[in-house]
């Protein structure tokens, strides 16, 4: 096994102090969307590719009346249904025999009490030592309650002595700074920070973890990150779908909250970080704070200058038409909470003086993209680059985060024949046609780096507040505002003609994905 371990890329370069340790993942939420959906299929790739822990075993914990076969049931029909790689008869049974459910409500002592007898018995049948890592996969309105009842239950150890305890919660943590304090103090009452792991599955994509390496193991771009050399940066979290079944949760986060406070932020860290010293989890993570500390801050009258919000109006979606946010159901017929929202940010610092940032993310989009583009400073208008009216375009560094990950460089060159004439061309990496097979996904990496203990590519308590206390200056000079309505952009198109002026006043205009 540990062979395997060393083999394989999802644990290539862990030191030894880094391997996946035995232990037990109970899921609170078991038996919900994210654990049929990511969870317990990213458990599975795991077994497949051979690196879980020789001795692991999953509970599900939850308040739907399953048994063990059951739970088992459940999840072959998530991996059957959404797992990277279809089941495989010959292994289902070898994981199967590690999924355990264990029915309760989050509330209920007794509860808790029936969860550690069954949690001890797996531990002797499965020669665990006692280490669990607990999956907060539930509302925010329920992580005090199931803290507090792992506390009291005696589940929780002390990091300096004894088995291993470890939480994971998912985002959002909070819907603002006060709420994000309050559940990172309720965290803090039973776990210590070393054993919190705030979960953004953006940071466990490939290309998002090929940042690092991309800038720091290429000697050809290092020396051109920084604002002499680079005019401006765009990133854009693309979504094709409308608000669908999450109308509820969406109403009351809208696109600020659900993707710039912890996604977009936490991408826009590790693309503009300075280099850290070494790739201990703490100096990245110090990094991606100092990052967080220097954007300018956005609030009362800049935020119309630099911000813009819109919902998506009625529109086409694949050839059908499709509702306004408004007329979904769910929604308030008066909601103002925006499905679209473009920023310029700007970094006070001595790297990215002068440079903006330009972030946008909406809901029914054209397509579903993800990526971030570096826009390089055009060459003088000289030589090649006289004419005005036909200026070259600018070298574009594009890093795609989803679907199709990879990066291109787009080039200058000539075109074939006697004249002189530039056309832009294209260097472009796809990491399924050098690597072949499917990229793991973001789930895989983040348990694996739990059970290991690699804190990486996780949330920080004080960077979590951070984003938080940055975005607070937008988010409450909208509720000052008490604006009625907000712009419409028809389903389908690129956003509002709003966001269009927002990077157009700056004399540039967005990239076309």
């Amino acid at each position: 096994m540990a062979d395997v371990i060393a083999q394989n890329p999802l644990t290539a370069g862990l030191s030894a102090s880094l391997i996946p340790q035995p232990c037990t993942l109970v899921i609170f939420g078991g038996a919900g969307d994210l654990s049929a959906r990511k969870l317990l299929p990213a458990l599975y790739n795991l077994s497949l590719d051979g690196v879980l822990p020789a001795n692991f075993a999953v509970v599900g914990f939850a308040r739907n009346e399953l048994d063990d076969s059951s739970f088992a049931a459940f999840a072959r029909d998530g991996i059957q249904r959404f797992s990277r790689r279809p089941v495989a008869d010959a292994h289902w049974a070898e994981y199967a025999r590690s999924l355990f459910y264990a029915p309760g409500s989050f509330a209920d002592p007794q509860a808790y009490a029936e969860l550690k007898r069954r949690l001890e018995k797996i531990e002797t049948e499965f020669g665990i030592p006692g280490n669990r890592v607990f999956y907060l996969s539930i509302p925010p309105s329920l992580i005090a309650t199931c803290v507090d009842q792992l506390q009291a239950a005696g589940l929780v150890a002390d990091p300096r002595e004894g088995p291993i305890s470890r939480i994971i919660v998912e985002k959002p943590v909070g819907r603002d700074l006060a709420s994000a304090r309050a559940i990172n103090e309720v965290l803090a009452r039973a776990f210590d920070e070393s054993q919190i792991f705030r979960i953004d599955h953006y940071l466990g994509k490939e290309t998002v973890q090929n940042l690092l390496v991309l800038r720091f193991a290429n000697s050809v771009l290092e020396p051109l990150w920084n604002s002499k050399y680079i005019d401006h940066v765009q990133l854009t979290v693309a979504e094709e779908e409308g608000v669908g079944t999450r109308a509820g949760y969406y109403e009351e986060a809208g696109a600020c909250r659900d993707m710039v406070q912890n996604h977009i932020l936490q991408v826009l860290a590790m693309i503009a970080m300075e280099p850290p010293w070494s790739l201990a989890a703490e100096n990245i993570r110090d990094g991606k704070l100092n990052l967080l500390r220097c954007l300018r801050p956005v609030a009362g009258a800049d935020v119309d200058k630099q911000v813009v919000r819109a919902q998506y109006g009625p529109g086409y979606y694949h050839g059908e038409d499709v509702p306004g946010y408004r007329r979904e159901d769910g929604v308030r017929r008066d909601s103002t909470t925006e499905t679209y929202v473009a920023l310029k940010v700007l970094i006070d610092n001595w790297r990215w003086a002068g440079v903006p940032f330009y972030i946008r993310t909406g809901k029914r989009l054209p397509k579903r993209a993800s990526e971030a583009a570096i826009y390089f400073k055009p060459v003088p208008e000289i030589l090649f680059n006289t004419n005005r009216d036909e200026l070259l375009e600018p070298n574009v560094l594009t890093l795609r985060i989803q679907p199709d990950e990879g990066f291109s460089l787009r080039l200058s060159s000539k075109l074939p024949g006697p004249k002189v004439r530039i056309y832009p061309v294209k260097m472009d990496f796809h990491y399924g046609a050098t690597f072949g097979d499917s990229s793991p996904e973001a789930y895989e990496r983040l348990l694996l780096d739990v059970m290991a203990g690699d804190a990486t590519l996780f949330m920080r308590r004080d960077a979590v507040e951070a984003s938080w206390a940055w975005i607070g200056g937008v988010l409450d000079a909208w509720e000052a505002s008490r604006t009625r309505y907000v712009p419409e952009y028809a389903a389908g198109t690129w956003g509002p003609i709003e966001a269009d002026r927002l990077i157009e006043s700056d004399g540039r205009r967005w990239r076309t994905l």
